[in-house]
């Protein structure tokens, strides 16, 4: 057995490094911490090459008095804790000692600093050993630098993302911190192009439209609460904005930010059904509580956090949410709320009681007398139900049909050879012709030999309007439409970035955008297939863009075809007799006839067979 000895200090630096420095948004974040803990209300980022080149971080906080600055880059050295009470109250953002440290054991590091009082000094340090120290004039705060970051333990650069992804690591953590300190100015910037800017003025909701754009932040509603042991506040996004992932929902406890997956899904209970399914909100949750009820000491990025009564403020979480958009006129809930107005016939039903009264002809002399009873509630079947009796078969799609039809037969027969499994591509070719007879509200009546169809008038033109989509798009056959006034769409800081580096997929799809000032694009034109409010619906597609990789571009262009369908197709209207032909004939072509992109059903057929037996004389 290998002898036991002590670790050197510069290892144990290293090691003790990679809990807390994990990429470089890790150094951001416990730099800005520091600054935040300082006092400052001016905070300035700038890096190079995705910070593994430069990171600056500059604040006008309390600083560094000369004699205390080799103590301030010393392993557990804070003036934040005296005692192991105070780990009980934690008041700050950092209070470990590690962050300079780790910082210092993997980079090149420097410090100007100055606490107003005393000359202000300068120092640097190189993998955990410092190198120099002189007098140097800086104004009050503190100026820190890290150059060549893991230069010495270049095994860790191996588990880094893309540039790219470093870069949006960063901007997030950032945002998240803007969020958390509305009253701190906070300038990012990335080799002096702003991504950021903050204005510091304890405006949530600006601060909001600087870190997601002014036209999310217009749709945002405030939201407060408290109870005897939190206080919370913050702001929410519409219903009906919404976005793919959970990544822009931000808890924010006593200004730190943490990841806590109940108290994100109490953020969705608050929702409701007011979302869509895999639509999240934009979210700012912002939680005060006292210190005693927090341990933050679990993890060494101090993300994670272990809450007293976490059920309690989960409970006020989703209570306050769903108070705000009950309270809210604009919330949009209103068109939530069950339609007063009588619901059109959507469904054919048939009255299948012998004892209800549908005519005044006296009974047949072959038929037993029964005593009619007037005004008795008729009892209705929806076709779409299955019925399991040896009267009639009904079901609700067109594979248990055929079973249905399988099992009850006896020669085992299939009444019609028509039918396949549905996804089949060779669905469309088994579609008999279907010949128009009738419309009733929006369902088309039509006819094959004897058998009577049913066709959702809706769900077949989603249908044709969502292959005619998703065909333009695959195939590239897009013509595009010049705008009078060229509209300018405005991103938050890390939406522009991910869509400006998929500017070449966009333009796949007909959508050329061009940069325009910062954070913001111009287009000039847009393809034909887009429907409905364009601006709305280019954000729509967009934001549809954002999280996506390329290997998910199929599902992409589907999901957007979808969604215009829907845009296209928003309700029945009226058909002429060509135009309804024209749909049941278009459909028999389509690859899915039976069944709407979403899946719901299209057709329904009820055989001769059936009817005879609802009016007994099968």
């Amino acid at each position: 057995m290998a002898q036991i000895h002590e670790l050197s200090e510069n290892l144990a630096n290293q090691i003790a490094a990679g809990e807390v420095i994990e990429r470089p948004a890790s150094v951001v974040k416990e730099l800005i911490e520091n600054s935040i803990d300082a006092g400052s209300t001016r905070i300035r980022i700038d890096f190079i090459e995705a910070g593994l080149k430069q990171i600056v971080v500059q604040d006008n906080g309390s600083g560094i008095s000369p004699d205390q600055i080799e103590l301030a880059f010393t392993r557990h050295a804070t003036s934040k804790i005296n005692n192991e009470h105070d780990l009980f109250k934690v008041a700050t953002l950092g209070f470990r000692g590690e962050a300079l440290a780790s910082i210092a054991a993997v980079s090149h590091a420097e410090i100007l600093t100055s606490d107003g009082e005393h000359i202000g000094a300068r120092a640097a340090f190189s993998g955990g050993v410092k190198k120099s120290q002189e007098d140097a004039a800086a104004r009050k705060g503190t100026q820190i630098t890290v150059r060549d970051l893991f230069f010495n333990t270049p095994a860790r650069l191996k588990y880094l993302k893309s540039p790219r992804t470093e870069i949006m690591k960063i901007v997030d953590i950032v945002n998240r911190i803007a969020l958390g300190y509305p009253q701190i100015s906070i300038t990012l910037s990335n080799k002096g192009k702003v991504l950021l800017r903050t204005p510091g003025n304890g405006n949530l909701k600006q601060t909001a439209a600087n870190v997601y754009g002014r036209h999310i932040a217009e749709k945002m509603v405030e939201f407060k609460a408290d109870d005897p042991d939190f206080e919370i506040n913050g702001l929410l996004s519409k219903p009906e904005l919404t976005r793919s992932t959970r990544n822009f929902m931000s808890i924010l406890l006593n200004g730190r930010y943490i990841k806590n997956f109940k108290l994100l899904n109490s953020i969705m209970d608050g929702y409701g059904s007011r979302l869509g399914t895999k639509h999240y909100p934009v979210a700012i949750v912002r939680i005060n509580v006292d210190p005693l009820l927090v341990d933050v000491n679990v993890h060494p990025t101090k993300q994670e956090v272990r809450l007293s009564k976490e059920k309690e403020l989960s409970r006020l979480i989703t209570t306050a949410i769903s108070d705000a958009f009950i309270n809210n006129a604009e919330s949009g809930l209103d068109n939530l709320k069950t339609n007063s107005k009588p619901t059109l016939v959507d469904q054919l039903k048939f009255n299948l009681n012998k004892d209800v009264v549908t005519t005044k002809r006296k009974p047949e002399v072959h038929e037993e007398k029964v005593p009619i009873k007037p005004m008795v509630k008729a009892k209705y079947v929806d076709l779409n139900t299955p019925r399991e009796d040896s009267r009639y078969i009904i079901t609700s799609t067109w594979q248990e049909n055929v079973q249905k039809q399988m099992q009850l037969s006896p020669f085992n027969e299939i009444a019609s050879t028509d039918l396949v499994s549905v996804g089949d591509e060779t669905l469309a070719n088994n579609l008999p012709y279907l010949t128009f007879t009738g419309q009733i509200n929006s369902y088309i009546i039509a006819q094959n030999n004897d058998d009577l169809y049913l066709v959702d008038q809706v769900a077949a033109r989603r249908r044709l309007s969502f292959e005619k989509i998703q065909e333009t798009i695959l195939n590239k056959k897009i013509y595009e439409q010049g705008l009078l006034a060229p509209i300018v769409l405005d991103f938050n800081n890390l939406d522009f970035i991910q869509i400006k580096n998929k500017l070449d997929e966009i333009a796949k799809i007909g959508i050329h955008l061009e940069e325009f000032g910062q954070d913001s694009f111009i287009i000039r034109s847009y393809p034909t297939w887009i429907q409905g409010d364009v601006e709305s619906s280019l954000r729509e597609i967009l934001d549809s863009y954002l999280n996506v990789n390329k290997s998910e571009a199929t599902n992409l262009f589907k999901d957007i075809a979808i969604k215009q369908a829907h845009k296209e197709v928003s309700g029945r209207i009226k058909l002429s007799a060509v135009e309804a032909q024209n749909i049941l004939t278009k459909l028999r072509k389509s690859s899915d006839p039976y069944h709407d992109p979403e899946g719901n059903l299209i057709i329904v057929r009820i055989r001769q067979n059936e009817i005879q037996k609802m009016f007994k004389k099968g």
